[in-house]
Protein backbone atom coordinates (compact mmCIF):
# COMPACT_ATOMS: atom_id res chain seq x y z
CA UNK A 1 0.00 0.00 0.00
CA UNK A 2 2.83 2.51 1.16
CA UNK A 3 4.47 1.84 -2.46
CA UNK A 4 0.87 2.76 -4.12
CA UNK A 5 0.45 5.73 -1.93
CA UNK A 6 3.76 7.10 -2.93
CA UNK A 7 3.53 6.58 -6.74
CA UNK A 8 0.55 7.74 -6.41
CA UNK A 9 1.81 11.20 -5.24
CA UNK A 10 4.01 11.44 -7.18
CA UNK A 11 2.29 10.64 -10.51
CA UNK A 12 -0.57 13.29 -9.12
CA UNK A 13 2.12 16.10 -8.50
CA UNK A 14 3.85 14.27 -11.61
CA UNK A 15 -2.90 39.30 -14.27
CA UNK A 16 -1.92 41.48 -12.76
CA UNK A 17 1.99 42.29 -11.90
CA UNK A 18 2.16 44.01 -9.14
CA UNK A 19 3.61 47.58 -9.85
CA UNK A 20 6.54 47.03 -7.26
CA UNK A 21 7.61 43.66 -9.41
CA UNK A 22 8.47 45.61 -12.36
CA UNK A 23 8.21 49.08 -12.00
CA UNK A 24 11.06 49.47 -9.33
CA UNK A 25 13.10 46.86 -10.80
CA UNK A 26 15.07 44.13 -9.05
CA UNK A 27 14.16 43.97 -5.68
CA UNK A 28 16.29 44.56 -2.78
CA UNK A 29 18.68 41.86 -2.21
CA UNK A 30 18.88 40.52 1.59
CA UNK A 31 21.50 42.16 3.77
CA UNK A 32 24.53 41.38 4.02
CA UNK A 33 27.70 40.90 2.16
CA UNK A 34 26.25 39.69 -1.65
CA UNK A 35 28.66 38.15 -4.12
CA UNK A 36 30.39 40.78 -6.59
CA UNK A 37 28.50 39.97 -9.96
CA UNK A 38 29.98 38.43 -13.03
CA UNK A 39 28.87 39.59 -15.68
CA UNK A 40 27.13 36.56 -16.64
CA UNK A 41 25.26 37.20 -13.52
CA UNK A 42 24.37 40.48 -13.85
CA UNK A 43 22.41 40.23 -16.82
CA UNK A 44 21.05 36.68 -15.54
CA UNK A 45 17.25 37.05 -14.05
CA UNK A 46 15.63 34.54 -12.09
CA UNK A 47 11.69 35.41 -11.81
CA UNK A 48 8.88 33.74 -9.55
CA UNK A 49 5.42 33.23 -10.11
CA UNK A 50 3.54 33.21 -7.02
CA UNK A 51 0.74 31.65 -6.62
CA UNK A 52 -2.66 33.79 -5.49
CA UNK A 53 -0.97 33.67 -2.02
CA UNK A 54 1.24 35.80 -2.45
CA UNK A 55 4.74 36.84 -1.67
CA UNK A 56 4.15 37.92 1.84
CA UNK A 57 2.35 34.30 2.77
CA UNK A 58 4.79 33.18 5.03
CA UNK A 59 4.84 29.87 3.40
CA UNK A 60 5.67 28.30 0.36
CA UNK A 61 5.79 31.32 -1.83
CA UNK A 62 7.31 33.48 0.14
CA UNK A 63 9.90 30.45 0.77
CA UNK A 64 10.57 30.37 -2.95
CA UNK A 65 11.01 33.90 -2.77
CA UNK A 66 14.00 33.51 -0.09
CA UNK A 67 15.46 30.80 -2.64
CA UNK A 68 15.93 33.19 -5.03
CA UNK A 69 16.80 36.10 -2.72
CA UNK A 70 19.73 33.69 -1.33
CA UNK A 71 20.23 32.86 -5.18
CA UNK A 72 21.25 36.81 -5.56
CA UNK A 73 23.18 37.17 -2.70
CA UNK A 74 25.15 34.40 -3.25
CA UNK A 75 25.97 35.17 -7.16
CA UNK A 76 24.95 38.17 -7.69
CA UNK A 77 22.09 37.39 -10.65
CA UNK A 78 18.87 39.92 -11.00
CA UNK A 79 15.66 38.67 -9.43
CA UNK A 80 12.06 39.70 -9.95
CA UNK A 81 8.53 38.43 -8.98
CA UNK A 82 5.19 38.72 -10.59
CA UNK A 83 2.03 38.27 -8.03
CA UNK A 84 -1.01 36.09 -9.22
CA UNK A 85 -4.15 37.36 -7.45
CA UNK A 86 -6.38 34.29 -9.51
CA UNK A 87 -5.51 31.47 -11.82
CA UNK A 88 -5.94 33.25 -14.50
CA UNK A 89 -2.91 35.34 -13.87
CA UNK A 90 -0.84 32.22 -14.51
CA UNK A 91 -0.44 32.19 -17.80
CA UNK A 92 -0.06 35.73 -18.64
CA UNK A 93 2.77 36.26 -16.02
CA UNK A 94 5.07 33.44 -17.00
CA UNK A 95 4.48 35.05 -20.51
CA UNK A 96 5.70 38.09 -18.78
CA UNK A 97 9.04 36.47 -18.16
CA UNK A 98 9.28 34.15 -21.40
CA UNK A 99 9.32 37.77 -23.21
CA UNK A 100 12.27 39.12 -20.80
CA UNK A 101 14.42 35.84 -21.44
CA UNK A 102 14.10 34.88 -17.84
CA UNK A 103 17.48 32.49 -17.35
CA UNK A 104 14.53 30.62 -15.03
CA UNK A 105 11.26 30.69 -14.38
CA UNK A 106 10.05 29.47 -10.70
CA UNK A 107 6.16 28.67 -10.41
CA UNK A 108 4.70 28.13 -6.94
CA UNK A 109 2.12 25.76 -6.02
CA UNK A 110 0.34 22.93 -7.79
CA UNK A 111 -2.12 24.74 -9.17
CA UNK A 112 0.52 25.88 -11.40
CA UNK A 113 1.18 21.96 -13.40
CA UNK A 114 -1.35 22.88 -16.40
CA UNK A 115 0.47 26.64 -17.00
CA UNK A 116 4.05 25.31 -16.31
CA UNK A 117 3.86 22.62 -18.78
CA UNK A 118 1.85 24.55 -21.45
CA UNK A 119 4.76 27.01 -21.41
CA UNK A 120 7.47 24.88 -21.29
CA UNK A 121 6.46 22.93 -24.59
CA UNK A 122 5.89 26.14 -25.95
CA UNK A 123 9.78 27.55 -25.14
CA UNK A 124 11.73 24.03 -25.26
CA UNK A 125 15.00 26.92 -24.60
CA UNK A 126 13.28 28.40 -21.52
CA UNK A 127 14.50 26.79 -18.08
CA UNK A 128 11.17 26.32 -15.30
CA UNK A 129 11.46 25.03 -11.87
CA UNK A 130 7.98 24.21 -9.96
CA UNK A 131 7.30 24.08 -6.64
CA UNK A 132 5.19 21.47 -5.68
CA UNK A 133 3.95 19.60 -9.19
CA UNK A 134 5.79 16.96 -11.14
CA UNK A 135 5.44 15.70 -14.72
CA UNK A 136 5.20 11.81 -15.53
CA UNK A 137 7.18 11.44 -17.55
CA UNK A 138 9.92 14.58 -16.20
CA UNK A 139 10.02 17.31 -18.80
CA UNK A 140 13.79 17.41 -20.14
CA UNK A 141 13.26 21.87 -19.09
CA UNK A 142 11.40 21.84 -15.68
CA UNK A 143 13.10 20.81 -12.75
CA UNK A 144 9.92 19.73 -10.49
CA UNK A 145 10.44 20.61 -6.90
CA UNK A 146 8.40 18.13 -4.95
CA UNK A 147 8.65 17.22 -0.86
CA UNK A 148 7.73 13.94 0.87
CA UNK A 149 5.97 15.54 3.58
CA UNK A 150 3.82 13.53 5.33
CA UNK A 151 7.60 11.85 6.67
CA UNK A 152 7.46 15.09 8.80
CA UNK A 153 3.88 15.89 9.20
CA UNK A 154 4.15 12.04 11.00
CA UNK A 155 6.88 13.51 13.48
CA UNK A 156 4.44 16.50 14.05
CA UNK A 157 1.71 14.09 14.70
CA UNK A 158 2.84 12.33 17.10
CA UNK A 159 4.44 15.16 19.07
CA UNK A 160 0.42 17.01 18.92
CA UNK A 161 -0.94 13.68 20.25
CA UNK A 162 2.03 13.39 22.89
CA UNK A 163 1.42 16.99 23.99
CA UNK A 164 -2.57 17.44 23.53
CA UNK A 165 -4.46 17.61 26.94
CA UNK A 166 -8.13 17.52 25.47
CA UNK A 167 -6.96 14.30 23.88
CA UNK A 168 -8.46 16.06 20.51
CA UNK A 169 -6.13 17.43 17.98
CA UNK A 170 -7.00 19.03 14.27
CA UNK A 171 -5.96 20.33 10.88
CA UNK A 172 -7.40 22.03 7.70
CA UNK A 173 -6.03 22.50 4.29
CA UNK A 174 -6.49 25.46 1.94
CA UNK A 175 -7.51 23.31 -0.66
CA UNK A 176 -7.86 19.30 -1.44
CA UNK A 177 -5.15 18.81 -3.68
CA UNK A 178 -2.21 16.03 -2.94
CA UNK A 179 0.48 18.51 -1.64
CA UNK A 180 -2.30 19.51 1.00
CA UNK A 181 -3.64 16.29 2.06
CA UNK A 182 -0.24 14.32 2.35
CA UNK A 183 0.86 17.14 5.41
CA UNK A 184 -2.86 15.85 6.53
CA UNK A 185 -2.60 12.40 6.22
CA UNK A 186 1.11 11.81 7.32
CA UNK A 187 0.07 13.84 10.42
CA UNK A 188 -3.20 11.73 11.23
CA UNK A 189 -0.80 8.37 10.77
CA UNK A 190 2.03 10.26 13.08
CA UNK A 191 -1.48 10.41 15.88
CA UNK A 192 -2.58 7.05 15.50
CA UNK A 193 0.90 6.16 15.86
CA UNK A 194 1.37 7.66 18.90
CA UNK A 195 -1.84 5.53 19.91
CA UNK A 196 -0.57 2.51 18.93
CA UNK A 197 2.79 2.97 20.99
CA UNK A 198 1.16 4.54 24.27
CA UNK A 199 -2.21 2.66 24.51
CA UNK A 200 -3.80 6.16 23.86
CA UNK A 201 -6.70 7.54 22.30
CA UNK A 202 -5.85 11.15 21.02
CA UNK A 203 -8.57 12.09 18.17
CA UNK A 204 -7.74 13.81 14.93
CA UNK A 205 -10.55 16.41 14.06
CA UNK A 206 -10.42 17.99 10.19
CA UNK A 207 -9.43 14.82 7.94
CA UNK A 208 -10.10 11.27 7.30
CA UNK A 209 -7.58 9.69 5.08
CA UNK A 210 -9.50 6.60 4.29
CA UNK A 211 -12.80 8.83 2.87
CA UNK A 212 -10.63 11.75 1.18
CA UNK A 213 -12.75 13.95 3.52
CA UNK A 214 -11.69 17.03 5.78
CA UNK A 215 -12.50 20.61 6.49
CA UNK A 216 -10.94 22.69 3.73
CA UNK A 217 -11.20 26.50 3.48
CA UNK A 218 -11.16 26.43 -0.32
CA UNK A 219 -8.04 29.00 -0.99
CA UNK A 220 -4.98 30.07 0.47
CA UNK A 221 -5.70 33.70 1.20
CA UNK A 222 -8.79 34.32 3.20
CA UNK A 223 -7.54 34.26 6.89
CA UNK A 224 -10.97 35.12 8.27
CA UNK A 225 -12.02 31.40 6.63
CA UNK A 226 -8.94 30.32 9.13
CA UNK A 227 -9.73 31.94 12.05
CA UNK A 228 -13.43 30.12 11.64
CA UNK A 229 -12.58 26.83 10.71
CA UNK A 230 -9.92 26.61 13.65
CA UNK A 231 -12.54 28.39 16.41
CA UNK A 232 -14.87 25.76 15.89
CA UNK A 233 -12.10 22.95 15.52
CA UNK A 234 -11.57 24.80 19.37
CA UNK A 235 -14.88 24.53 19.94
CA UNK A 236 -14.66 20.47 19.22
CA UNK A 237 -11.96 20.09 21.83
CA UNK A 238 -8.66 20.61 19.76
CA UNK A 239 -6.33 21.96 21.45
CA UNK A 240 -3.24 21.52 18.70
CA UNK A 241 -4.47 23.02 15.38
CA UNK A 242 -1.85 22.17 12.34
CA UNK A 243 -3.22 24.50 9.68
CA UNK A 244 -2.33 23.28 5.90
CA UNK A 245 -3.51 26.61 4.05
CA UNK A 246 -0.78 28.54 3.59
CA UNK A 247 -1.36 32.34 4.45
CA UNK A 248 -4.64 31.12 5.60
CA UNK A 249 -3.02 29.80 8.82
CA UNK A 250 -2.44 33.32 9.88
CA UNK A 251 -5.92 33.62 10.51
CA UNK A 252 -5.64 30.45 12.41
CA UNK A 253 -2.95 31.73 14.73
CA UNK A 254 -5.21 34.88 15.25
CA UNK A 255 -7.86 32.91 16.69
CA UNK A 256 -5.74 30.59 19.00
CA UNK A 257 -4.22 33.72 20.29
CA UNK A 258 -7.55 35.51 21.01
CA UNK A 259 -8.61 32.03 22.73
CA UNK A 260 -5.35 31.91 24.99
CA UNK A 261 -6.19 35.35 26.35
CA UNK A 262 -9.09 34.95 27.28
CA UNK A 263 -8.14 31.18 28.40
CA UNK A 264 -5.06 31.54 29.68
CA UNK A 265 -5.51 28.50 31.70
CA UNK A 266 -6.72 25.71 28.80
CA UNK A 267 -4.17 27.11 26.48
CA UNK A 268 -4.44 26.03 22.43
CA UNK A 269 -0.82 25.56 20.67
CA UNK A 270 -0.21 25.02 17.02
CA UNK A 271 2.12 23.48 14.90
CA UNK A 272 3.23 25.70 11.31
CA UNK A 273 3.66 24.41 7.78
CA UNK A 274 6.07 24.67 5.06
CA UNK A 275 8.23 27.39 6.93
CA UNK A 276 9.45 27.55 10.78
CA UNK A 277 6.31 29.37 11.77
CA UNK A 278 9.10 31.12 14.69
CA UNK A 279 10.95 33.14 12.15
CA UNK A 280 8.71 33.40 9.25
CA UNK A 281 5.30 34.28 11.52
CA UNK A 282 7.27 35.60 14.96
CA UNK A 283 4.26 37.78 15.91
CA UNK A 284 2.71 34.24 16.61
CA UNK A 285 5.93 32.64 18.39
CA UNK A 286 4.07 32.06 21.67
CA UNK A 287 1.95 29.54 19.96
CA UNK A 288 4.25 27.09 17.93
CA UNK A 289 5.40 23.95 19.47
CA UNK A 290 7.33 22.91 16.08
CA UNK A 291 6.65 23.57 12.35
CA UNK A 292 6.46 20.73 9.49
CA UNK A 293 8.71 22.53 7.06
CA UNK A 294 10.16 21.47 3.63
CA UNK A 295 13.09 22.90 2.15
CA UNK A 296 11.92 25.26 -0.84
CA UNK A 297 14.35 28.22 -0.17
CA UNK A 298 17.18 25.67 -0.80
CA UNK A 299 16.21 23.35 -3.79
CA UNK A 300 14.93 26.92 -5.30
CA UNK A 301 18.41 28.32 -4.76
CA UNK A 302 20.03 25.59 -6.19
CA UNK A 303 17.52 25.19 -9.47
CA UNK A 304 18.78 28.91 -10.06
CA UNK A 305 22.18 28.48 -9.52
CA UNK A 306 22.35 25.73 -11.97
CA UNK A 307 20.66 27.50 -14.26
CA UNK A 308 22.80 30.41 -13.84
CA UNK A 309 26.27 28.12 -14.39
CA UNK A 310 24.79 26.00 -16.65
CA UNK A 311 24.43 22.62 -14.50
CA UNK A 312 20.67 22.81 -14.63
CA UNK A 313 18.52 19.95 -15.74
CA UNK A 314 15.29 18.47 -16.15
CA UNK A 315 13.28 16.46 -13.84
CA UNK A 316 12.26 15.55 -10.41
CA UNK A 317 13.79 16.63 -7.04
CA UNK A 318 11.90 15.22 -4.15
CA UNK A 319 13.21 16.11 -0.56
CA UNK A 320 12.84 13.36 2.20
CA UNK A 321 14.08 13.16 5.57
CA UNK A 322 17.28 10.84 4.57
CA UNK A 323 18.50 14.32 2.26
CA UNK A 324 17.13 17.22 4.36
CA UNK A 325 14.35 18.27 1.88
CA UNK A 326 12.00 18.31 4.70
CA UNK A 327 12.40 18.23 8.47
CA UNK A 328 10.66 18.81 11.82
CA UNK A 329 11.73 22.59 12.72
CA UNK A 330 13.45 23.16 16.38
CA UNK A 331 10.66 23.76 19.28
CA UNK A 332 12.27 27.12 20.29
CA UNK A 333 10.39 27.96 23.19
CA UNK A 334 8.91 24.93 23.70
CA UNK A 335 12.39 23.05 24.14
CA UNK A 336 11.91 22.80 27.62
CA UNK A 337 8.30 22.33 28.05
CA UNK A 338 8.43 18.76 25.58
CA UNK A 339 9.38 15.92 27.68
CA UNK A 340 12.73 13.81 26.90
CA UNK A 341 11.25 10.99 26.11
CA UNK A 342 8.91 12.22 23.46
CA UNK A 343 11.99 13.91 22.52
CA UNK A 344 13.52 10.72 22.06
CA UNK A 345 10.84 9.08 20.45
CA UNK A 346 10.49 11.31 17.93
CA UNK A 347 14.58 11.19 17.30
CA UNK A 348 14.07 7.09 16.88
CA UNK A 349 11.14 7.54 15.06
CA UNK A 350 12.55 9.51 12.32
CA UNK A 351 15.29 7.02 12.08
CA UNK A 352 12.60 4.86 11.75
CA UNK A 353 11.03 6.33 8.70
CA UNK A 354 14.41 6.90 6.79
CA UNK A 355 15.37 3.34 7.05
CA UNK A 356 11.51 2.30 6.05
CA UNK A 357 11.02 0.18 9.30
CA UNK A 358 7.82 3.09 9.99
CA UNK A 359 5.24 3.44 7.50
CA UNK A 360 3.96 7.01 7.17
CA UNK A 361 0.84 5.75 5.24
CA UNK A 362 -2.23 6.18 7.83
CA UNK A 363 -3.57 2.78 6.27
CA UNK A 364 -0.61 1.15 8.03
CA UNK A 365 -2.49 2.42 11.20
CA UNK A 366 -6.54 1.38 11.25
CA UNK A 367 -8.73 3.16 13.70
CA UNK A 368 -9.53 0.34 16.26
CA UNK A 369 -13.37 -0.84 15.93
Amino acid sequence: MRKAYVLAFVVSLLAWATSTAFAGGTKEQPSGAAAKPTSAAASFLAGEVTDTGGIDDRSFNASAWQGLQDAQKATGMQIQYLQSTNQSDYVPNIQQFVQKKAGIIVTVGFLMGDATKAAAAANPNQKFAIVDYSYDPPLPNVLALIYQTDQDAFLGGYLAAAMSKTGKVGTFGGMNIPTVTIYMSGFVAGVRYYDQKNGAHVQVLGWDPEANQGTFTNDFTNQAKGKAVTEALMNQGADIIFPVAGSVGLGSAAAVLQHNQASPDHPVYMEWVDTDGYISAPQYRSLFITSVTKGIANSVKAAATEALDGTFKGGNYVGTLANGGVALSPYHDFENKIPAEVKTAIDKIKQGIIDGTISVDPKSYPIPQ
